[in-house]
């Protein structure tokens, strides 16, 4: 099977991998946990239970490993594009917020 790569949440290193990639696999950078949450392209913190698949059991802490059957992992390339899509979000909702203030 061929090889993955992942990038972590918390650092942004480059993590390469053989799928499946094992709950217990943490980054070599910064030893955060890689199947998480927050790791997966999934994970939108404006979701309802901050995730995109509604099938999905709710997980409690993003940040630890878990078992979740829809984790996809993050590109190395989503990382950037997500931030930047959440903080547009935030801009957003800020307009609109001052829009309503009287």
């Amino acid at each position: 099977m061929a090889g993955s790569s992942v990038a972590c949440y918390r650092c942004g290193a480059v993590v390469n991998f053989t799928p499946p990639l094992s709950r217990a696999a943490t980054c070599e950078s910064c030893h955060a946990y890689l199947r998480c949450c927050r790791n997966c392209r999934f994970y939108d913190p404006g979701a309802p239970q901050q995730c995109r698949e509604p099938q999905a059991e709710p997980v409690r802490d993003k940040e630890a490993g878990n078992y979740c059957d829809f984790f996809e992992p993050l590109s190395q390339h989503a990382g950037g594009e997500r931030d930047r899509a959440v903080e547009a979000k935030r801009k957003l909702e800020d307009l609109f917020r001052k829009c309503q203030d009287p």
